[in-house]
């Protein structure tokens, strides 16, 4: 497909945080975009960018006036529109399939990784913003817009040929891209409804390195002994983040992973021959991303309340951490919902060990998304485990008895973190009014 031919192209579940990213640059290009999904991560960003959006589908809307269809894999072979697209002949490809195609134009960064990939990514935007190196960028959350900074983002549009993106592991995805430079922030056992071993894992990380070109560069945290074996016997060159670590790094986001993060921006920064000086600066001020610890407010009665999208154990321990680090004198309350069934059983005890180790713990039902509903897994079966080890454990369905409930008896010495991949995130907004 000739992406710099203007045209009209259909997002189908452009409400999604990296559809409608992709969508925005799209726009930003020319094209005409029109998409439609049954709920927006960035309502007002699609607006800002004078895309039209529908909520629903109706395959009215689809006719041959359409260059291009695409569409999320969130999308059910069933979706009206897009049988509609199939029967009209319509060039259809995947998100992963756009984003590969657009990144074979450009000087693309691709950042992957089981954990922290999101917030790196935007780390890594900010400094070459910062250093003037004119970067697009398509990170899957929102940052702070460098030409508008009293808005949140999810793209940015640059001038130079360089470009920023998340890449996801999830059904192998990543592969559609053509990076020039890797960015891996760890290796980790997870996505294992699809991958079934972490070896498999491991085997698709070494075949994301193995589409570098001859000159291409991989930057990876050599101390990870999964991220290790990824690299192992690549014929390109290998940057070990962990040689530009600093443990005292001072950041304005908590813990020693987001050093960890930073560390792959210093190692960038040193290969494209940036001064450390303005790269430590971009990063010590870097203000975070949404739904990554981001902090939201507090609760009438002063409890602090952040809301996180961790759903891995590692994730949920990183925050623990990085929390702890914060508020060392501060109580901290976990509301947890755990996501997708299979996720669960497959990290069951690690999941008892993380949480139990906050100082109260909430568990919602488990956000069953893409997989049909389980019954040999519950939270309530969490919840009795997480009990041997701490007793301050409630497992509650509904989010307004939850907030009902923190409402009532945190207070000023509570730090109070709604977590998960689902939609936790309304509950921290219920707090907070």
């Amino acid at each position: 497909m000739d992406i710099k031919t203007p045209k009209k192209v259909y997002f189908l579940g452009i409400g999604g945080i990296g559809m409608s990213a992709l969508a925005k640059l799209f726009a930003h290009e020319g094209n005409m975009v029109v998409g439609a999904d049954t709920g927006f991560a960035d309502l007002e960003g699609l607006k800002r960018a004078k895309i039209e959006v529908f909520e629903g589908y109706d395959e009215s809307r689809v006719d041959t006036s359409i260059g291009a269809l695409v569409y999320t894999l969130a999308t059910t072979d069933d979706n009206v529109e897009l049988l509609k697209a199939r029967e009209l002949n319509i060039p259809i490809f995947t998100y992963g399939e756009m984003l590969g195609i657009v990144s074979k134009e450009k000087n693309t960064i691709a950042v992957c990784g089981t954990h922290g990939k999101t917030t790196t990514t935007a780390m890594l935007a900010k400094m070459l913003i910062d250093a003037n190196q004119m970067p697009s960028v398509i990170v899957g959350s929102l940052m702070t817009d460098p030409k508008n900074p009293q808005n949140k983002t999810n793209y940015i549009a640059g001038v130079s040929d360089l470009f920023v993106v998340e890449a996801c592991e999830y059904k192998k995805s990543f592969l559609n891209l053509w990076p020039k430079i890797i960015c891996i922030t760890n290796i980790d056992a997870d996505h294992l409804d699809f991958y079934g071993t972490l070896p498999n894992v491991i085997l698709a990380f070494k075949e994301f390195i193995g589409k570098l070109p001859e000159d291409g560069v991989v930057i990876a945290d050599l101390t990870d002994p999964n991220s290790k074996k990824a690299v192992e016997g690549a014929k390109v060159k290998i940057i070990n983040s962990n040689d530009f670590y600093d443990p005292q790094m001072k950041l304005n986001v908590f813990g020693d992973h987001n050093r960890k993060n930073a560390s792959i921006g210093l190692a960038l920064a040193n290969h494209f021959g940036i001064s450390a000086d303005i790269a430590s600066s971009a990063l010590e001020s870097f203000s975070g991303t949404w739904r990554r610890f981001e902090y939201k407010g507090k609760t009438e009665n002063g409890a602090i309340v952040y809301d996180d999208y961790g759903h891995h154990p590692h994730e949920i321990l990183a925050t623990l951490k990085g929390a702890r680090e914060g508020f060392a004198d501060k109580k901290l309350t976990i509301v947890f919902e755990p996501h997708l069934y299979s996720r669960t059983k497959e990290h069951f005890n690690d999941f008892v060990d993380v949480l139990s180790k906050f100082d109260f713990i909430y568990l919602t039902e488990i956000y069953g998304a893409r997989e049909t509903f389980d019954p040999t897994i519950t939270s309530s079966m969490l919840a009795l485990k997480i009990k041997e080890k701490n007793p301050n454990v409630v497992v509650e369905a509904s989010y307004e008895k939850i907030a009902e409930a923190l409402k009532k008896d945190a207070g000023e010495k509570d730090v109070i973190v709604t977590m998960g991949a689902g939609n936790i995130t309304k509950l921290s907004d219920m707090l907070i009014l």
